[in-house]
């Protein structure tokens, strides 16, 4: 295996919206470079980027692939993600690692919401993109309007490097503008071509369009562009002046190609390696030291370090670790660190891998991105590094779950086993959230959609054996008071052998929202020794703990303990536990007792078209308009609503726009509940317990 150097390296990350082409795209890249001898195919599941058996049964990626391939002497290491929103946070990921972003649309689907979170990852990580506009042998496709949509929506500099000369079925000719030629390709699904000069109409367009460049070029160089004005430049210098404009991004270069085929990807690939990013273009990374100092981790630097960006659990391999270098050398059998748990490690086996098919090498050098194997508690987000440098890479931020769901094992005796494996879960994917709520007594999990926890199911019962059943989560209501109330009460209890007795006079009245419980006393005189003020405190935190309303813990009020009464012989501690909660209790109940529901501040990305539908919706969910934005072609919607009206959201504003509605949630506060839906919670708890 040729050992590259970071300036040889391409790392690019195939990202977009769902059912674009990525997969296919990664599979014509292989093609060109001869590492595989015929296209698979998505459909038929034999692509080698969709290896899993999910993917295949669906025909769709839902992990993220690793590619590489040799092209024009550089090394192609190409990260190819899913499109689903479920799977997002899986291109956020890769962009992190990538030097530039290959960011793929359908020619007649057009920019879709998957397209502009992706745009947006690509702008936040500094990256550099190249747009590839692909299934221009699709019926009605056509490349202006494309061109048009991206201006609109993401800005003027996008420029064609191709010109489609016969889109739609048998799609196999383009203009191609740097080299000033018709290119015919062949129907092999090789990527070769044949070249041709132009003539007429087809040369004055090129003509045009090259000069377009040579001015884009020219303006990301004073130099140039001086020398353009006065006397023209050279093609040797608009070439040597591409990366730069490029890098600067003083234009976007767009790819018009049919991955089905493999028509315009060889050209996609020429691009890449003589003109585009390489680790060159990004050599330092932001790092913390054991001080919590910001630092900064370089290529060049002598201690490797590397961050793990994904980990999966291969059947018959254990666990991977895809990792990019960041500086220095990984090698085989030496020993490094996990700087983020603090364990020292062995390095086993290195790999490049092109889908499951895996490449055995002695290191990963600066710039690279391959896989480890078999490393102990070793987690995506994670940082590898030298014994003596240990420094932590900024880790990923995920985007919140927007779908939840109580799990509940099928069979009594397995929760040790679904407890091991949703750890496992989230460590290998930090989108995939679950807690166990003591309050509510229910292990929720949560995900990017249904899809993501309707996979993450699969892989608990294929990986640990466990049948599960998921149900609606129960709401985490709250119980407080609108008024003032008091209650004396005195319990005394005499049945043969040692009383009981306790008499406890308590005011209550509602204090600011999210203050919890406030206890106090105001005891004068000796009616009640200060010694029971504790036991009469613990009843009252028994009575807000159980809820009294509906079972419900019991939130911001405020509590003063004023008097009481005691017996010298059969006052103890248990009494005033039981005279201080039945007091607050009926209390409570004398202050005009409500129920609070928690509410979610929610953010909705829609295509302008699906609008109506969606405020509509809102307005059914009982949901609070905040305000409203555009984004490009997208509105975003900015709203409260209750949480008890978010059940599947996600999955019912996909099902609203046609998959193209994506949203994003986080608690906001509590509120008063209407009457009527509280007397319905209150109704439920009568009849069925909190359980």
């Amino acid at each position: 295996m040729k050992n590259y150097t970071h300036s040889n390296l391409r790392n690019v990350a195939l990202v977009g919206h769902a059912s674009s082409g990525k997969t296919m795209l990664g599979e014509c890249m292989l093609a060109c470079c001869g590492n595989i001898n015929r296209l698979g195919s998505v459909t038929e599941g034999t692509t080698v980027s969709d290896y899993h058996k999910a993917e295949q049964e669906r025909h769709f990626s839902i992990h993220t692939s690793l590619l590489h391939a040799e092209w024009l002497e550089n090394r192609f290491n190409i990260i190819d993600t899913p499109g689903y929103l479920d799977f997002i946070a899986e291109s956020r990921a890769a962009l992190k690692v990538s030097d530039m972003a290959v960011v793929v649309v359908h020619a007649t689907h057009g920019i879709e919401i998957g397209t502009a979170k992706v745009w947006e990852y690509a702008r936040e990580y500094g990256l550099s993109k190249v747009m590839v506009v692909n299934g221009m042998d699709a019926e009605n496709a056509r490349h202006e309007p494309i061109l048009e949509e991206l201006a609109t929506t993401f800005g003027k500099r996008f420029f064609p490097i191709n010109i489609p000369v016969n889109p739609g079925p048998g799609f196999n000719e383009a203009l191609d503008v740097i080299r000033k030629s018709k290119l015919t390709y062949k129907t092999d699904g090789s990527g070769e071509y044949d070249e041709s000069p132009v003539t007429g109409d087809e040369a004055d367009e090129l003509d045009r369009l090259h000069t377009q460049l040579i001015e884009f070029v020219a303006e990301s160089d004073d130099s140039l562009l001086e020398k353009f004005f006065d006397e023209g430049i050279t093609e040797e210098e608009l070439r040597g002046g591409l990366h730069k404009a490029f890098e600067s991004q003083n234009f976007i270069p767009v790819f018009f190609t049919s991955a089905e085929t493999n028509v315009g990807v060889s050209r996609l690939m020429d691009f890449i390696s003589k003109y585009s990013s390489s680790p060159d273009d990004h050599p330092d990374a932001v790092a913390t030291d054991p001080e919590e100092n910001e630092i900064t981790v370089s290529l060049d630097d002598e201690d490797p370090v590397a961050f793990v960006f994904k980990t999966i659990n291969e059947q018959h391999l254990g666990e991977l670790s895809f990792v990019k270098v960041l500086a220095g050398t990984l090698k085989s059998g030496e020993e490094i660190l996990n700087a983020s748990t603090g364990e020292p490690q062995r390095l086993g086996q290195m790999f490049i891998l092109n889908g499951k098919n895996r490449d055995k090498v002695d290191q990963l050098n600066a710039g690279e991105i391959g896989a480890l194997v078999k490393l102990k508690n070793t987690h995506t987000g994670n940082t590898l590094t030298s014994t003596k440098r240990k420094v932590q890479v900024t880790p990923m931020e995920y985007p919140n779950p927007n779908i939840h769901e109580a799990l509940r094992p099928h069979n009594k005796g397995d929760e040790e086993k679904v407890a091991v494996g949703l750890a496992a879960l989230h460590e290998e994917d930090p989108a995939f959230h679950y807690h166990v709520d003591p309050e509510l007594h229910q292990t929720v999990v949560s995900g990017q959609g249904e899809l993501h926890l309707q996979v993450a199911m699969e892989r608990l019962k294929e990986r640990f054996n466990v049948e599960i059943d998921l149900s609606a989560p129960k709401i985490p209501f709250r119980e407080t008071i609108r008024s003032n109330g008091e209650a004396k009460y005195r319990h005394k209890k005499q049945s043969g052998g040692a009383g009981q007795f306790a008499e406890v006079w308590m005011r209550i009245q509602p204090s600011q929202r999210d203050n919890g419980i406030d206890f106090h006393e105001s005891l004068v005189g000796q009616n009640v020794d200060r010694v029971f003020v504790p036991s009469v405190q613990k009843g009252v935190n028994s009575a807000c703990t159980d809820g009294i309303l509906a079972g419900y813990r019991v939130v911001d009020v405020e509590i003063d303990f004023y008097d009481g009464k005691m017996h010298p012989v059969d006052s103890k501690d248990v009494a005033f536990q039981i005279a201080g909660k039945q007091a607050f209790r009926e209390a409570f109940q004398s202050a005009k007792p409500c129920i609070l529901e928690p509410i979610t501040k929610i953010e909705i990305s829609v295509p302008e078209e699906f609008m109506g539908a969606v405020m509509g919706d809102l307005s059914s969910r009982r949901g609070k308009i905040l305000g409203m934005d555009a984004e490009g072609a997208f509105q975003v919607v900015r709203a409260e609503v209750p949480q008890m009206e978010l059940y599947h959201y996600s999955t019912n504003l996909r099902s609203l726009t046609g998959g193209r509605g994506l949203h994003s949630e986080e608690f906001s506060h509590y509120e008063y509940m209407p009457h009527e839906l509280e007397q319905k919670v209150i109704a439920h708890t009568e009849a069925n317990g909190t359980e």
